[in-house]
């Protein structure tokens, strides 16, 4: 299986405090990989040196053969994210913002990509609405569609369902399963929602004070820890982790 991004001993260092420590993972194409952890763990750090907009203190991240931080231009436009704690400009329409972002990734037929978006993600009603005046739900219906503007390969999402309503929590975990399989994506999921993780993720890795504390399917995480669900089993790990420190 072809392996789209390969992470090796990637390290990123504050001052003195060590945020991720020496972590090693590999993306498989067409495959969403799991990445769970409390608050402060390093995972958002991680995806910042992934998406080559942190420079890592140790090691690299290589995407389809090459090394982020020497390629990083001509990577980005294969590359995209979600992340709840980046706001659309607010004053600017749905319909603006995609066109905005369209031209930042060079995307040719940009009203045709929109229009293909805005049906797949019942984006419709709202389109010429300032983003700044919409629900949560169809602020973060619109940041997947910014996410999926260039059509990437590989695409990072970080809390892509936070705070939705279930109904629409639904619907954004349905969308992301189907285009990562009609388009072979390879995607890293960072969530809390532990059953969306389970939904969505064929592997996960459990991440803690920067390390990599274990890894496996959702299903061997489970009997491993001898635990009923993928939540006991985040609970365990982390308490642990925490009475070792």
């Amino acid at each position: 299986m072809q392996k789209s991004v390969i992470v090796e001993n990637l390290s990123k260092n504050y001052f003195k405090k060590e945020a991720v420590k020496e972590i090693s993972f590999t993306i498989n194409e067409n495959e969403i990989l799991g990445l769970l952890g409390p608050n402060g763990c390093g995972k958002t750090t991680t995806i910042a040196m992934m998406l080559g907009l942190l420079k890592p203190s140790n090691g690299r991240v290589v995407i389809h053969g090459l090394d982020i931080e020497k390629n990083r231009i001509s990577l980005l436009h294969k590359m995209n994210f979600i992340s709840p704690y980046i706001e659309l400009p607010k004053k600017l329409s749905v319909k603006e913002n995609l066109i905005v972002y369209g031209k930042l990734y060079g995307v040719k037929f940009i009203s045709e990509r929109i229009k293909y978006l805005s049906e797949k993600l019942r984006l419709e009603g709202f389109i010429n609405k300032k983003t700044g005046e919409l629900s949560s739900g169809q602020k973060n219906r619109v940041s997947l569609a910014k996410a999926l503007i260039n059509e990437p390969s590989i695409l990072f999402l970080d809390e892509p369902t936070a705070s939705l309503d279930p109904e629409t929590g639904d619907f954004v975990r349905s969308f992301i399963e189907k285009i990562s399989k009609e388009k072979k994506m390879s995607i890293l999921l960072a969530s809390h929602n532990m059953d969306e993780v389970k939904r969505l993720c064929k592997n996960v890795l459990m991440m803690n004070n920067g390390v990599i504390i274990d890894k496996g399917t959702p299903d061997e995480l489970i009997k491993k820890h001898g635990k009923r669900n993928l939540e006991e089993v985040f609970l365990k790990l982390n308490r642990n982790n925490h009475e070792h420190k």
